[in-house]
């Protein structure tokens, strides 16, 4: 781990590859990366080969990370979360268009709580 980006934290709402990948980069500088997983977990974590029962594809891709679960579906979620990007200065995200929107925490919703948090959706193919 590099310390440059050592006091920056990250909120991770990234699924799959793409996401995750581009959160783990800032984790490999010394970001304080937060890897927010729904109630049953990120969906990846299914996904094989597997070593010990640990999904190596989601090892890889989430080095570096503390994760925790969050439901992004309930009123205390959502309030917590609102309550983390006070703190944060990234927030990650790359759901389906909208998603956000409907959760409460769009862009707009994210730079009233924070106006210096930065807001970054990556690209799902």
């Amino acid at each position: 781990m590099l310390p440059l980006l050592k006091d920056i934290i990250v909120l991770d709402l990234t699924i799959a590859l793409s996401g995750p990948f581009s959160t783990q980069i800032l984790a490999d500088f010394g970001a304080n990366v937060i890897k927010i997983e729904p109630p049953a977990g990120d969906f990846c974590r299914t996904w094989g080969p597997f070593v010990n029962k640990e999904s190596t594809f989601f090892m890889s891709c989430n080095r570096g990370k503390r994760s925790m679960i969050l439901n992004l579906k309930s009123s205390e979620g959502v309030a917590l979360f609102k309550r983390m990007v006070e703190k944060a200065d990234i927030v990650s995200e790359n759901y389906r268009p909208g998603v956000m929107e409907r959760l409460g925490l769009s862009y707009d919703d994210l730079k009233k709580i924070n106006p210096r948090t930065g807001m970054y959706p990556t690209m799902q193919f």
